[in-house]
């Protein structure tokens, strides 16, 4: 009995990296490739951020948290989007390991979603004069947040996994369309919030000796959180096969 047949292609629809063992190999060998950067960028732009560049002419030193609080941000819209996208090709083509990359990817998520709101209200009580405020962009996220520990619970809620996988899918898929709202919620509507300073259309606002200190840590935290779900996922992979295997054997036992 094949002990990888637990997560064997469903329908005809077969990606080179489904197999489990060649996802193994090649996510082994580009995983240091990600977490040891990942690691290195953080650090040099929290400590060149935090330590080393100015103060906001408005905010003084209280902008710093900016250095994490916006990476934490971009992190968790992004790894959101990877969680929509794993869910649709799940639906769609039956991926097998899509639903596996969902699953393992809700935690991380839910965890820089949360350090995104706590640092935010620690930023927003010198700034606003609350810890929290019912601004449009942070009820988006806080929106998010509940998504992410919505799929998170759902996919653990059914005693058939293929059931759970399929409900927390639609979650994640119809839960995208928070995203934009996030975006442009500064557009949209009266908000607290600043405009976003870095754009793809324009040149950014910020001041560059604050800028690049930034660009290191969202490099940093995009690339940990990489190294993070890869490992999660490789994981739950060889879980699943360590598992396949004992049946396999448990049967030709009882055989």
């Amino acid at each position: 009995m094949d002990a990888t047949i637990s997560i064997a292609p469903r329908g005809r629809n077969l990606h080179r990296f489904a197999n489990p063992g060649r996802f193994l190999r090649v996510s082994g060998t580009i995983l240091p490739w990600l977490a040891v950067p990942g690691l290195l960028l953080t650090v040099i732009g929290l400590i060149w951020g935090l330590f080393y560049s100015p103060a906001d002419w408005q905010q003084g030193d209280a902008v710093r948290i900016m250095y994490i609080h916006v990476p934490a941000a971009w992190l968790a819209s992004a790894g959101y989007f990877g969680l929509a996208l794993c869910s649709f090709v799940s639906l769609v083509w039956r991926h097998p390991l899509a639903d596996l990359a969902a699953v393992e990817i809700g935690p991380v998520g839910a965890g820089f979603t949360a350090l995104c709101l706590a640092t935010g209200s620690l930023w927003g009580r010198p700034m606003w004069g609350a810890w929290w405020v019912w601004d449009a962009r942070l009820t988006s996220v806080l929106v998010l947040f509940f998504l992410y520990l919505g799929h998170i619970a759902l996919v653990r809620a059914f005693d058939n996994p293929e059931r759970g996988y399929r409900a927390g899918a639609i979650l994640a898929v119809v839960g995208a369309v928070d995203l934009p709202i996030i975006k442009f919620s500064v557009d949209w509507w009266n908000t607290l919030h600043q405009p976003d300073t870095i754009t793809l259309t324009g040149a950014p606002t910020m001041y560059i000796a604050m800028l690049w200190p930034l660009l290191f840590t969202t490099l940093g935290y995009t690339l940990g959180f990489a190294a993070i779900t890869i490992a999660r996922l490789r994981a739950a992979v060889m879980e699943r096969r360590i598992s396949a295997l004992l049946m396999a054997q448990a049967h030709e036992a009882g055989g």
